[in-house]
């Protein structure tokens, strides 16, 4: 099983921590000449700091608001935006006040702390009885609830109508990090020749999310094998051939516009399953039998039909599935490779939700294939630490314009930062505007979303851009695939030139489309947003863009300079 992403690096953390410690439709306030537009009025600039240590005990956990954020899920809920995680916080500083803690918010840029749902005193009970039904059929020891590691991780919620009454509907992960020979807990000095036990994903639902109030439905699947019942023997822990098929964790929930109720999930395994729902209970439309089988093809007609894999590898860094449907397609996102440093986020597309899959390049990955374009990556601009560790995404639209879409995950620090060794471990939820950038210059009408390089900070509408206010200099960013890179700007920044030339790191021509927000730069096409520049001392209104290259590998980020 999967132990890594989730476990390991937040064990090593801890133990650091023991020791001391949308649609592509220089001033505070933006005015005609930087970018502003016409009619410019004043707003509420966000001015919490990105480096959260001095408030990151427990003890001030009311000022959080984007600090501590992981994983997150979020859905509009009678009036609110609710935002739910997995368990990880800076030091550790949550342990103790309940899993699956959330962040209320009305304009995505303040967030108000949301109790946890499930204590430790109170966890599912359904979970060890799972687990222990499914051990028993396996020939293998009981295990006591004092024995067992619980960790909770990625939750999803999206809001259902069942019998007339809306509710917040979540299904969430419950990882089992044993080993399964022995039932030891998963140490090193426990290693016991077998891989570690399964994750189970599970469903509650809530009319009160505010008050923590949550009605438990229990299970909905498991990690599952097709190396049979007996198949869990590991030949050392250099041995990434795992055992399980499907590991349970990483659910996103989508309804179809037919109605169909889905779960897709999985991570770095063998690729994600997407499983029918019955929409009234929420749990697996067919029965699921036993969690093994002797074939993949097997274990897929009960435990879900697989929709995308990165390789054939059993390890292959490839997790944490998120699906929309927007115009005639499901979009599926993807977390590729490590969460420390090198997570950046991928995107595919099909006419089906089950798929195939295919990326802007055509290749089918429900087959198995690399996907792009690069939707974020590890990045800086200059004179800021940057980010790195920037996915696992939710994307959802605006509570009132279902054309304008955000994405929403963690970013992290890189080590180091604010000279601190644990900076890595500072976690601050991004919120950003998914923009439907066209795939070439010649046919703009086939659009894939693609994040916005600044964080979204509810700039108001300050009327029409106009070629004249895109004349200027900006720092411009290829977010090429570099593992564990950050991504930097260009040696030359780009300048649009007042006579539609370019100079710089790129050179040609430039027009632009008011009516669309629509930027040529020579052979390719960029959507152009106003949004907050979080790196300027004050920050400040500019103008950005975000696009895909000319070779569809290349996502194109660029943030104006203001003068």
């Amino acid at each position: 099983m999967y132990t890594y992403h989730k476990t390991s690096l937040w064990l090593a953390l801890a133990a650091a921590f023991a020791l001391p410690l949308s649609s592509c439709d220089k001033d505070d306030d933006p005015s005609p000449d930087n970018g502003g537009g016409s009619g410019a009025a004043s707003f509420s600039v966000p001015t919490y700091s990105d480096n959260y240590v001095d408030i990151s005990s427990w003890a001030d956990h009311n000022k959080w608001n984007l600090a501590n954020v992981h994983d997150p899920s979020v859905a509009f809920f009678k009036g609110k935006y609710y935002m739910f995680g997995t368990d990880a916080s800076y030091g550790n500083a949550h342990e103790g006040h309940g899993h699956f803690q959330g962040k209320s918010s009305t304009d995505l840029v303040n967030w108000s702390w949301n109790p946890g749902i499930f204590y430790d005193a109170d966890r599912p009970t359904w979970i060890l009885d799972s687990l222990n039904a499914i051990r028993s059929r396996m020939n293998l020891s009981q295990l006591a609830a004092s024995d067992v590691s619980f960790l909770y991780w990625a939750p999803v919620v999206r809001v259902v109508n069942i019998s007339g009454v809306e509710k917040l509907r979540m299904y969430y992960s419950v990882v089992i990090d044993n080993y399964i020979k022995s039932g030891k807990k998963n140490t090193s000095a426990n290693y016991d020749g077998s891989w570690t036990e399964r994750a189970f994903i599970g469903m509650c639902e809530s009319t009160d999310p505010d008050k923590g109030v949550w009605e438990d439905k229990g299970f909905v699947t498991c990690s599952s094998t097709d190396r049979g019942r007996d198949g869990w023997k590991r030949s050392s822990t250099s041995d990434w051939n795992a055992y399980f098929y499907y590991n349970a964790i990483d659910p996103t929930y989508i309804v179809t516009p037919e109605g169909e109720h889905w779960l897709i999930h999985g991570s770095w395994h063998s690729g994600f399953a997407s499983l029918q729902l019955d929409p009234a209970s929420g749990k697996p439309l067919n029965s699921l039998g036993s969690p093994w089988a002797t074939t993949a093809s097997s274990l897929q007609s009960r435990f879900g039909r697989r929709v995308a894999t990165r390789n054939s590898s059993r390890w292959q860094g490839s997790e944490a599935p998120e699906v929309i449907y927007h115009d005639g397609y499901y979009y599926l996102f993807m977390a590729y490779d490590g969460l420390d440093v090198p997570y950046n986020t991928r995107v595919a597309r099909a006419t089906s939700v089950s798929g195939p899959y295919v990326d802007i390049l055509g290749t089918d990955i429900t087959s198995g294939g690399e996907c792009y374009p690069i939707v974020t990556h590890p990045y800086k601009f200059s004179g800021s630490y940057g980010w790195v560790g920037i996915s696992h995404c939710c994307a959802f639209h605006k509570s009132d314009d279902e054309n304008q879409w955000f994405y929403m995950s963690q970013g992290r620090l890189p080590a180091n930062a604010y000279n601190n060794a644990y900076s890595n471990a500072l976690m601050m939820g991004h919120v950003r505007r998914l923009v439907w950038a066209p795939s070439s210059a010649s046919n703009l009408s086939d659009r894939w979303p693609i994040a916005l390089p600044e964080r979204y900070a509810a700039v108001p509408d300050y009327g029409t851009l106009t070629a004249d206010s895109l004349v200027g200099e900006y720092e411009h960013i290829n977010l090429t695939y570099k593992y564990g890179k950050q991504c930097e700007p260009s040696s030359k920044n780009l300048v649009l030139n007042a006579d539609g030339s370019m100079s710089g790191c790129m050179t040609g021509s430039w027009s632009f489309d008011p009516s669309s927000n629509l930027l040529t730069l020579g052979n390719v096409v960029v959507c152009v947003e106003r949004e907050l520049d979080w790196e300027a001392s004050p920050r400040h209104v500019t103008l950005v863009y975000a696009g895909i290259g000319s070779d569809k590998k290349t996502t194109l980020w660029g943030k104006k300079i203001l003068k």
